[in-house]
C-alpha cells in the first residue's frame, strides 16, 4: 500500500513521517516533489541549490515512483507530500494508485511556527488553498480521502493513529508512538534547516495550548486560510473526549 499524506509545512508532517517510519513494515519518502517544485517555480527557498542537487526535478518521474513499491520489501510506503509542491499542470493520474490522507492544522499555529523559519509567509507558502485543490482532485477521481487534524493527534496519539490506520486499511502498530532521537535516514537534505525540533524528540508532543496571537500581517494570512481549514476540519476523523488518556512523550 502506497500512502500519500498531503500536508502544509509546520503541520506535524515530519513527526508523522517519523511515526510511520518507526514501523518495521513501512518505508517513508520525504517531500518527493520538492526539487521539481523549486525547479519549476524558481523560488528561493532555504538550501535551494542543495535540494535541486539531491532531488528529481522532473515531476513525471517523481509521480511514477510514487506508485511503485519502496526499494526494500516493506508492504507499506508512506509519502510525506507538501500540497503547495503539487503544481496545477502536474499529471494527477498517479492519484488513482495510492491511498490519500490529508493532515491539517489550524493556520494560526502553522503561521506562528513557519514565521520563525522564514519571514513574511504568504497564503501560497503555507499550502491551505492547495490542500483544498488536491482534496477536490482526489474526490473528483472517485477516490477516498481521509482527513486528520494534527491537534487531535497530539491530544491523543494512540487513539487517533489507531483510527487513521483503520480508516486506510492497515493495522495499528504501537511502534508508531515513538522513534529514535536525531532524525530519520530518509530525511530530505533540507532537514538541517527545518527539523531541529523534531530531531530532538522521541515522540509526539503533548496537547497544544491556546492559539497563538499573530501580528496583523500574519493574521491577514490566517483569515484567508481559515475557510480551507474549517472545511477540512468538518470532514476530519473525530477526536474523542479530551478527558481520555493521553500518551506522555518527549515534546517536539
Amino acid at each position: 500500500m502506497n500512502i500519500a499524506c498531503w500536508s502544509g509545512p509546520r503541520n506535524l508532517s515530519t513527526a508523522m513521517m517519523y511515526s510511520f517510519g518507526a514501523r518495521a513494515d513501512c518505508a517513508v519518502w520525504d517531500e518527493p516533489f520538492y526539487a521539481a517544485y523549486l525547479a519549476q517555480t524558481g523560488l528561493n527557498h532555504p538550501m535551494r541549490e542543495d535540494i535541486l542537487d539531491a532531488g528529481e526535478t522532473d515531476p513525471t518521474v517523481v509521480a511514477k515512483h510514487c506508485t511503485l513499491p519502496p526499494s526494500g520489501s516493506e508492504p507499506y510506503f508512506y509519502q510525506k507530500h507538501m500540497t503547495h509542491h503539487m503544481l496545477d499542470h502536474y499529471d494527477q493520474t498517479w492519484f488513482d494508485e495510492v491511498v490519500h490522507v490529508f493532515l491539517i492544522r489550524h493556520p494560526a499555529r502553522v503561521l506562528a511556527s513557519y514565521s520563525q523559519k522564514r519571514e513574511n509567509p504568504t497564503l501560497e507558502d503555507i499550502g491551505f488553498a492547495q490542500q483544498s485543490q488536491v482534496y477536490d482532485a482526489v474526490l473528483s477521481r472517485g477516490l477516498k480521502a481521509v482527513i486528520i487534524d494534527s491537534h487531535d493527534i497530539r491530544q491523543q496519539p494512540e487513539t487517533m493513529l489507531s483510527k487513521l490506520c483503520d480508516a486506510i486499511g492497515m493495522p495499528f502498530d504501537p511502534a508508531m508512538l515513538a522513534w529514535s532521537q536525531g532524525g530519520h535516514p530518509d530525511d530530505g537534505v533540507w532537514a538541517a534547516h527545518w527539523y531541529n525540533a523534531v530531531h530532538s524528540s522521541t515522540g509526539f508532543a503533548g496537547p497544544e495550548k491556546d492559539l497563538p496571537v499573530l501580528s496583523d500581517d500574519l493574521q491577514t494570512v490566517c483569515e484567508a486560510a481559515l475557510p480551507h481549514y474549517d472545511r477540512m476540519k468538518s470532514l476530519a476523523i473525530s477526536c474523542p473526549s479530551e478527558n481520555s488518556r493521553v500518551i506522555p512523550t518527549t515534546s517536539l
